[in-house]
């Protein structure tokens, strides 16, 4: 099975910038969609964005919008991003990516379509 790992968290102020990265163990990856999720204490874990395995589709949560979030992927690298941009601290979470391998459907917005979780990486905003 594959599995992800998450980098490029930290503790930031706001209006800045991260890029977070996912890396994935096997080659697989290629064809799997890609997930980016955020949870906080006491909440639900909630859907950010989500790639197709060949990145022609992408879908983005309507609480987050394209201009702030990009999701990306590399395959070649077997690597996923999300670039976040003037962050909030409403955006401190940490941030988790997860792999579905049944890529003929629509990139799911659920935590029950997706198969495989990373670790997290703590994103933290400061004001």
């Amino acid at each position: 099975q594959v599995q992800l790992v998450e980098s490029g968290g930290g503790l930031v102020q706001s209006g800045d910038s991260l890029r977070l990265s996912c890396t994935a163990s096997e080659r697989s990856f290629r064809t799997y969609t890609m997930g980016w999720f955020r949870q906080v204490p006491g909440k639900e874990r909630e859907f950010v964005a989500a790639i197709s395995w060949n990145g022609e589709i992408t879908r983005y949560a309507d609480s987050v919008k394209e201009a702030r979030f990009t999701i990306s992927r590399d395959n070649a690298k077997n690597t996923g991003y999300l670039q976040v941009n003037s962050l909030e601290p409403e955006d401190t979470a940490v941030y988790y990516c997860a792999t579905d391998n049944r890529s003929w459907r629509r990139p799911g917005s659920t935590m029950s379509d997706y198969d495989v979780w990373g670790q997290g990486t703590q994103v933290t905003v400061t004001v």
